[in-house]
């Protein structure tokens, strides 16, 4: 696997930092946002280990062996969802079982048409080239893509004025898969040319238990069915949550329990990290309780509320939102959020009489 990393996350400064390469799948790249170390370690090399998504695995199977019995590349798709239900490691997978390797960037890194251009020439036969956050390409980097993935060339401008001139310059065949949390950000020109398109679903209770025993089987932890339930019910319907809730609550086994994780252990554990038994956290409730006591329970504009949590817009609607509206806890409305009886409920408050009847 090759990974282009995200030079304005990862720190590194070169003529072309958005081509440092990982080339060596044994050594990680280091990332002040989370443990990518950890990350790498626990994702799924193959269908049969990858948890989950059971529609998606099922279609994909059939398009990766036809695409096999064709002895063409894969049609271009576009995985999108929330954060964190396994868009990359999807398309890890897909590398993995298509037997090539797989350069990995985000859009925020292509800023320039040298970024984007670089990477295409660079790309073999049959590669995959996965971008995240797609919804993100700027103009330029968007159109010079769109002949790369219709005709696989590159139309590339020399000399100025007078003497300038396109060359159109044919590149390898190669897979495009982007990923994306908001899917009705990308312009129709550009969606329009992925030959399959598919959104990822929130993980029930019971998948996100399986990935709960893997990730402790991995980092060998001793965890109980009803701990990895325990741990499961508090993930939000997120396998990567699921990951870091399992490597914190391991990390209070070993400091205040003899080692081992159940359902005592991890409910103790989660509930000193403030994670409630819906899986919400002091964002979360914070939301909710400002939405409630300050404007009457809604709705409100999403920038006043992030204002008011002193947070940004894009956290509260990619972070706190997906979950919150897909549990019932929160509504969207043309003229802002409200919280729901549900959320009402949830935290243990008296559902106002005029709140009430605006839901009935």
């Amino acid at each position: 696997m090759v990974i282009i990393s995200d030079d304005k996350k990862l720190g590194i400064r070169g003529k072309d930092s958005v081509t440092n390469t990982v080339r060596n799948p044994n050594i990680k790249a280091e990332s002040i946002e989370y443990d990518k170390t950890f990350e790498n370690s626990i994702r799924p090399k193959d269908f049969d280990s990858y948890i989950g998504q059971c529609e998606l695995k099922e279609t994909l199977k059939i398009i990766l062996e036809a695409a096999k019995k064709r002895e063409k590349p894969l049609d271009h798709m576009l995985f999108y969802g929330p954060p964190g239900l396994g868009k990359t490691t999807i398309a890890g997978v897909i590398a993995s079982q298509m037997g090539v390797d797989i350069k990995i960037t985000s859009a925020p890194a292509l800023e320039r048409p040298r970024d984007i251009i670089g990477i295409l020439m660079s790309l073999k036969g049959g590669e995959i080239l996965f971008i995240d956050e797609i919804h993100r390409l700027n103009k330029v980097a968007e159109e010079i893509l769109y002949p790369a993935m219709e005709d696989f060339t590159i139309d590339m401008t020399t000399g100025k004025s007078q003497t300038a001139k396109t060359l159109r310059i044919s590149i390898p065949k190669f897979t495009l898969i982007g990923a994306t949390t908001k899917a009705g950000e990308l312009s129709s020109p550009l969606r329009d040319r992925f030959g399959m398109m598919h959104r990822l679903e929130f993980y029930t209770v019971d998948e996100l238990s399986s990935v709960v025993k893997r990730t402790a089987k991995i980092l060998d932890v001793d965890i109980t069915e009803e701990g990895a339930k325990a741990i499961a019910k508090r993930s939000r319907g997120t396998p990567r949550i699921a990951n870091r809730l399992v490597k914190r609550v391991s990390d209070f086994a070993i400091v205040k329990y003899d080692g081992k994780i159940d359902d005592i252990v991890a409910n103790e554990s989660l509930d000193i990290l403030k994670i409630d038994e819906f899986g919400l956290d002091t964002t979360d409730r914070a939301l909710l309780n400002l939405i409630i006591n300050k404007y009457d329970g809604g709705p409100v504009g999403v920038e006043t509320i992030a204002a008011a949590l002193s947070e940004d817009v894009r956290t509260i609607e990619d972070v706190c939102e997906p979950y919150l509206l897909q549990a019932g806890l929160l509504q969207r409305t043309p003229r802002g959020r409200k919280v729901s009886p549900e959320g009402y409920r949830h935290l243990g408050l008296k559902i106002p009489s005029e709140q009430k009847s605006l839901f009935e």
